[in-house]
């Protein structure tokens, strides 16, 4: 699909605010409210829009620590990484996972509360995976930044 400067437009202020009633958002594009809910929904059924969440405070909910890992699998062959995929697409404190290229093949980023959890999630889960060469954790002292909000204005 290919995005105008108006789908542009309107999927930046979703992005900043998916709760928008259709009539504010159709003036802050410059449309009446009828074409803009017609590109709104235009972009739903194209996938361009996947969902609308809410986005939580991982601290407000008592999950403070992040932890990012990296693993190397024993064998980069295509069954072994759809298996590992499947096993975290199955454990919740795995917030983000991304098949890498260069010295590791996965780069996770976990969610837990205190040391004692990410030390189950480590016994329990990951280490419980057969197939896996090494796991290298480091543990994010402070959050610079962080964003839900693609840079596509």
């Amino acid at each position: 699909m290919r995005l105008d400067a108006i789908d542009r437009r309107i999927l930046t202020e979703l992005q900043q605010d998916g709760r928008m009633t259709n009539q504010a958002l159709a003036e802050r594009v410059g449309l009446s409210p009828t074409p803009c809910l017609r590109r709104v929904r235009i972009l739903e059924g194209a996938g361009v829009i996947r969902s609308y969440v809410a986005v939580v405070d991982q601290k407000a909910v008592d999950l403070p620590v992040s932890v990012f890992i990296s693993i190397k699998l024993e064998r980069q062959r295509e069954e072994d990484l759809d298996r590992f995929a499947a096993a975290v697409a199955r454990w919740p404190e795995v917030m983000e996972c991304y098949l890498m290229t260069g010295q590791r093949d996965y780069l996770l980023r976990v969610v837990c509360a205190d040391l004692p959890a990410y030390e189950r999630f480590l016994k329990d889960k990951l280490t419980k995976h057969d197939g896996l060469a090494s796991i290298e954790s480091s543990f994010a002292l402070t959050q610079v930044k962080h964003t839900n909000v693609l840079p596509i204005g």
